[in-house]
């Protein structure tokens, strides 16, 4: 073993390790998520049909979250696995594939933007329920909106994908300087772009979108940059991006579970409006709050599991059971413990949540009964968070995208269908605490099996390494 290649993810102690890793990470989706929350802030300003068109535009920028991010983790985890085995050719391989196929997932959404953002909207409205006036404001909106965020989002790819490869070798400070970059642009640019301030025309919800890819793009540059600079573990060039067939599924054989686990939460959103839009938009717009409010609780917890998947990845690589099984137990303390303060903000002052929305008296009748009942569920979600990426960083991420389908379209969905049926929107809510509670039951038993199989006997597989390397 070259001792001297060894990297800080197999020698440093766990804690502080998943700590330093961590915390640049848990910083920038704090950041991320106050963007998430201004940006419908001044959106809700102009009318709660703006908020409300933003919010039915969430389904597809999940997915293009889904499909980057999920593309990222299989590069993440492939190329730390790769480290961890020292295998350092296969891992630039990895890294310059992954940005390949990155680029060409990003077309498939350029191409939606450009033909197919009006039918989308359109689908979404139900004619009977909702004036014309409504349907238009609403479409109008919502087309301009994310035809820019989907013909633009080479920025949101690009980002995602550089991102990643900084994650992968450790170097988690730097993606919290993009990050957070890009979201504090997107937060100054917001009320500039939307009202016209500084001499800018007034662009409504097109200004949102603007601020939006703006930021994406800025961040997506400065990951080039550190990447090239800073990130030495890789080798970046044109020789290593010649797709490789066995590295490409090798990377979605990770990626494409995580891909499928966050598209069904695509799936899951439209669906919950579609079921909401039957009752008023003013439900759907409660909808759209909870999401963007839910992204502080939620955003910490993402970042936490950027750090521990490439720890996970690396240890496994390297053999390191009790390192990987340390980091599996610290992470879920963190992650329940940060759901736990979510729940305590959402059960106390979900008016004030809400308010930051203008809410009006509708909206706070149906709001604040739903954040109460849905934060629930984040104490289960936490736990569960943690184990489906510890399944991906492993690389079986069928798991993952198992108990995720099941959670979201086998029992959230037809739940809150057969609540809506009652005619009382406030029962829909209670779908999400049934979902999870369904999703723990099935993570409990994937990681029991998972491991038996893959875990157990790691380390008695390094000692004969270890042996085979001193006999030789």
């Amino acid at each position: 073993m070259d001792i001297q290649r060894e990297n800080k993810m197999g020698v440093m102690p766990v804690n502080r390790l998943l700590i330093s890793m961590s915390l640049p990470m848990i910083i920038s989706m704090l950041v991320q998520a106050l963007y998430n929350v201004v940006d419908s802030v001044f959106v809700a300003q102009i009318s709660e049909n703006a908020l409300t068109a933003v919010s039915l535009a969430f389904p597809i920028q999940s997915l293009m979250i889904a499909v980057s991010a999920g593309t990222g983790v299989g590069i993440n985890a492939v190329v730390s696995r790769c480290l961890g085995e020292k295998s350092f050719e296969r891992a630039n391989k990895a890294a310059n594939n992954g940005i390949t196929v990155t680029l060409i997932s990003c077309l498939v959404f350029v191409l939606f933007g450009l033909f197919f953002t009006e039918l989308f909207y359109t689908s979404q409205m139900n004619p009977d329920k909702l004036s014309a006036a409504d349907i238009s404001e609403i479409a109008s909106g919502g087309k301009q909106y994310l035809s820019i965020v989907t013909v633009f989002s080479i920025g949101i790819f690009g980002q995602v994908v550089m991102e990643k490869l900084l994650q992968s070798t450790g170097r988690t400070f730097y993606t919290m300087i993009t990050q957070g970059t890009g979201a504090i642009l997107n937060i100054i640019l917001d009320p500039i772009m939307i009202f016209g301030y500084l001499g800018f025309p007034a662009l409504g919800v097109a200004g949102a979108a603007v601020a939006t890819v703006t930021g994406q793009t800025v961040a997506f540059i400065m990951g080039i940059i550190f990447n090239l600079k800073c990130n030495h573990d890789l080798k970046f060039g044109l020789k290593y991006m010649r797709l490789d067939g066995h590295i490409v599924k090798t990377i979605y054989a990770v990626g494409l579970p995580s891909i499928i686990m966050q598209s069904i939460g695509s799936v899951m959103t439209f669906g919950m409006n579609k079921i909401l839009l039957t009752f008023s938009t003013t439900a759907a717009a409660v909808f759209g709050a909870y999401f963007k409010l839910q992204s502080f609780i939620f955003m910490p917890v993402f970042g936490l599991n950027n750090g521990m998947v490439p720890i996970v990845a690396y240890n496994y690589g390297a053999k390191y059971k009790d390192r990987l099984i340390k980091t599996m137990k610290y992470s879920i303390i963190y992650a329940v413990s940060i759901m736990l303060i979510g729940i305590a903000i959402f059960q106390i002052i979900p008016d004030k949540l809400l308010l930051l929305f203008d809410a009006s008296e509708d909206m706070l009748s149906i709001g604040c009964t739903a954040l109460r009942i849905i934060s629930i569920s984040f104490f289960f979600a936490g736990f569960c968070i943690v184990i489906l990426s510890v399944f991906q960083a492993l690389g079986h991420g069928f798991f993952s995208m198992f108990v995720s389908f099941c959670r979201q379209i086998v029992v959230l969905l037809p739940t809150a269908f057969l609540l809506s049926r009652s005619g009382d929107v406030n029962l829909i809510w209670w779908a999400f605490p049934i979902a999870e509670v369904a999703s723990v039951a099935l993570s409990v038993f994937f990681l029991v099996k998972l491991y038996k199989k893959v875990i157990k006997n790691l380390g008695a597989e390094r000692e004969a390494v270890m042996s085979g390397l001193t006999e030789s």
